[in-house]
């Protein structure tokens, strides 16, 4: 019986030694990490961990999958920290409210989740909807559908008229008096106990509307929401359960008193005096610009009936300041991780964002690590997530050229791998 089973463990040592591998051939490699670029290298992945990172072009044994990326940049799979995956801007946004059910929700939401990781984003974190997100989060993990990694907020937690109540615009007898179930606060009370039915029902993050904001219809787009016991509560709460938090902020008071209380990250920051920005230096908050919704709402408000009436004015006001404050913010060495507002424009044009960062005076290089090593350390996964290297989850992506002289490439990605399995690869004819 001993002998049995010691050849069993013989045979079994022996299928873990030959176990197939994938190794990916890069002709140039951006780890995530290092400032410079590689060249000729092999990125090893057994399942969907690397294992290894080689210098030169590894032979693979006859078992092994070879990936010839050889006229290509390899980099870590992109994260986009700011996406609304339920929905997409349209002039009929507002009437959808009313007349989608959940299940017609998510099937849009499938086909945004599919095009997003097209477009070489494998992580994302979702900063609210109406808690179809949830249920998409569950059916990518289980590989029921195809999409990019999601952390969830679940629902934006907003005060009562504020930017992310859910009943702005709505007629008397369809408007209610919605409470911390549904994401509306008015107490400090109200506020641990929305935190703690965002965790009930199944959220990853936390998502407050610190200040007015642009689409929603309401006037104000930049006055504080939330008084600093509200915050504190809310904050308090999220660290307790172990739960990232984002504020969207446009207003630079509303900004100052959630960064005061221990927020996360500032989402869009449009109107952030210079002592916000030091008080985020000072506290580690991160900054997550979004110009891109910025460009978009510009572009949209000039177009007659597109917005409602009361969005038009914030939205020619708000826009073109993101990108002035971006510039500023990264000149003054706020922290900065990339994220887009996609839904706000169509998802899959995440990487515009490159362009418009790259053009607002960062370097190309830092905003790829922005959008891999410093995104994984603002969600607390860049243990697993963020680099190529040994011992991480093999999420990679690669595109033409070299994006270092050239980012436009970033929106044109032609290789996607997420835990090892590769979903998208078009070859070069």
């Amino acid at each position: 019986m001993k002998r049995i089973l010691t050849l069993s463990l013989l045979v079994l040592l022996s299928l873990g030694l030959n176990a197939q591998k994938t190794i990916i051939h890069a002709g140039r490699l951006i780890d995530g990490k290092s400032d410079q670029v590689l060249t000729s290298m092999s990125i090893v992945i057994e399942g969907n961990k690397i294992v290894s990172v080689d210098r030169g072009y590894t032979k693979g044994g006859k078992d092994d999958q070879v990936i010839d990326l050889k006229n290509k940049t390899v980099m870590p799979g992109l994260m986009d920290m700011h996406v609304h995956i339920e929905s997409q801007s349209s002039p009929s946004s507002q009437l959808a409210g009313y007349i989608m059910n959940e299940a017609d929700i998510a099937y849009d939401a499938q086909v945004y989740a599919n095009r997003t990781l097209m477009a070489g984003f494998t992580t994302v974190r979702d900063l609210g909807g109406s808690g179809v997100n949830v249920a998409l989060r569950n059916a990518i993990n289980a590989g029921k559908v195809i999409g990019p990694r999601i952390y969830t907020a679940e629902k934006t937690i907003a005060t009562t008229g504020g930017h992310g109540d859910p009943t702005n615009g709505a007629s008397n007898h369809l408007m209610g008096d919605p409470g911390p179930l549904d994401g509306v606060v008015n107490s400090e009370e109200d506020a641990r106990k929305a935190v703690r039915q965002r965790y009930k029902n199944g959220a990853d993050v936390i998502k407050i509307t610190a200040t007015g904001g642009v689409l929603s219809v309401a006037k104000d787009g930049q006055g504080p929401q939330f008084k600093m016991d509200e915050l504190k509560g809310i904050i308090e709460t999220a660290n307790e359960y172990g739960m990232v938090s984002a504020a969207h902020a446009h207003g630079d008071e509303g900004m100052r008193r959630a960064v005061e209380a221990g927020i996360t990250s500032i989402e869009h920051g449009t109107f952030m005096s210079d002592q916000t920005m030091d008080l985020m230096i000072k506290k580690g908050t991160y900054y997550v610009p979004t110009i891109s919704a910025g460009e978009f709402v510009v572009e949209k408000a000039k177009i007659p009936g597109f917005f409602p009436d009361v969005v038009v004015p914030k939205a020619l006001e708000v826009g073109p300041q993101i990108s002035a404050t971006f510039s500023k913010a990264y000149k003054r060495g706020v922290k900065i991780a990339f994220g887009t507002d996609a839904g706000v424009f169509p998802h899959g044009d995440n990487g515009k964002e490159f362009i418009y960062m790259v053009k607002a005076g960062m370097k190309p290089m830092e905003v790829i690590k922005a959008a891999t090593m410093t995104a994984s350390q603002l969600l607390r996964i860049e243990s697993q997530y963020g680099s190529i290297e040994s011992g991480k989850m093999a999420d990679i992506i690669a595109v033409e050229g070299d994006p270092i002289q050239d980012v436009s490439t970033m929106t044109d990605v032609k290789f996607v791998m997420k835990d090892g399995k590769v979903y998208k690869k078009q070859v070069t004819r």
